[in-house]
């Protein structure tokens, strides 16, 4: 994934796309279709009696779940945490959003517009600061 993730989504109508990024990042642009899900309410999201309840997210434990998010590594400690949960059939999109955008699907914005590939390639490129890198030893 992702290159086989538009031939699943074909095969499979009922495959669940998570996006498990921040609410400013998937107003920006998602995969059409998506949920969204932040992952710092996700455990609260798969399970009944919470503020942060996600009622289609709780009755999808057995459907196929791929989990998104910009880079594929947040994603992969949540699909994680899922199969933890009892979700049975969760991965996460190798590459992210990034890869995603790489291979030119569609992505919108949080109206429904769809987001043109330069436009997100700026979106996505590292920002990391100076103070963030690791020290030169």
């Amino acid at each position: 994934m992702p290159w086989d993730l538009v031939e699943r989504l074909k095969e499979n109508p009922e495959l669940l796309l998570l996006d498990v990024r921040e609410p400013a990042e998937f107003l920006a642009m998602h995969i059409p279709g998506s949920l969204h899900v932040a992952r710092g309410v996700l455990e609260a999201a798969c399970e009944w009696d919470f503020d942060d309840t996600c009622p289609e997210l709780v009755r999808a434990r057995d459907r196929e779940i791929v989990v998104v998010c910009r880079s594929g590594h947040r994603s992969v400690f949540a699909a994680e945490v899922m199969q933890r949960m009892g979700y049975s059939r969760v991965l996460s999109l190798k590459t992210g959003l990034r890869g995603w955008n790489d291979y030119e699907e569609k992505l919108v914005d949080g109206s429904g517009r769809q987001v043109e590939a330069e436009e997100a390639d700026s979106f996505f490129l590292s920002r990391v600061r100076e103070e963030q890198k690791k020290p030169k030893e």
